[in-house]
């Protein structure tokens, strides 16, 4: 069994180990003191007050780590329930505006030249007044795109060399007649053609002007 002087060395050696800054310059004092009487002390004993030492100082370090590790898995919970909960909210975020897209697609399909009154001529802000009521909001600027690119919302540009007509330079242009029997003289019609070919082609306008950027045609 260890001496009163040895169990004094173990906890100065322990103090050392897990004390504070402060404690440990007071505890290297002590240490220092103890050092001489442990000197003294038969070898056997001193074996055992060191053992003692370390295991203490192994244990205090176990504690540590253990408190280190749970901190860092606490934090990683926090982290990765904070970026499911934003993964949440953009997915959720995502489909309302997925959802509005298509009610106001639906909405648009829905509308017809019948709903424009006919006129003997059209302005460019009145065909463009037409197709924003005709086409979704989210595709529009798309469409537009094609549109200007096509025939600079022209209702009546022919191509000279193909024969290609209207504000999508239909080929041939009679192709249009599946959306209305005026498709010559209204462009309420020809939007109407042109967004049905756009949406089953391609998928959408924003599709269709993908592939037009990519090769200048749709």
């Amino acid at each position: 069994m260890a001496s009163a002087t040895a169990v004094t060395a173990v906890g100065s050696v322990v103090g050392v180990a897990s004390g504070s800054t402060a404690a440990q310059n007071n505890d290297a004092e002590a240490l220092a003191a103890d050092a001489t009487l442990l000197a003294d002390i038969p070898a056997g004993q001193q074996a055992q007050v060191q053992a003692a030492s370390l295991t203490q100082q192994a244990d205090a370090q176990a504690i540590v780590a253990d408190a280190s590790a749970k901190k860092d898995a606490e934090e990683a919970a926090r982290k990765a329930a904070a970026e499911t909960a934003i993964a949440k909210k953009e997915a959720a975020e995502k489909a309302a505006e997925e959802a509005k897209e298509r009610a106001e697609a639906k909405a648009a399909a829905s509308r017809s030249s019948a709903d424009f009154p006919v006129q003997s001529s059209y302005s460019i802000a009145q065909i463009q007044a037409m197709a924003r009521q005709m086409v979704a909001s989210g595709q529009y600027q798309c469409f537009s795109n094609i549109v200007d690119h096509e025939s600079s919302w022209n209702y009546r540009a022919v191509n000279a060399s193909s024969g290609a007509y209207g504000l999508f330079q239909a080929l041939p242009g009679s192709k249009m007649a599946s959306a209305g029997a005026d498709w010559q003289t209204n462009p309420a019609t020809q939007i109407k053609w042109g967004l049905n070919y756009m949406n089953e082609r391609y998928g959408s306008p924003c599709d269709a002007w993908s592939f037009w950027q990519a090769n200048h045609w749709y």
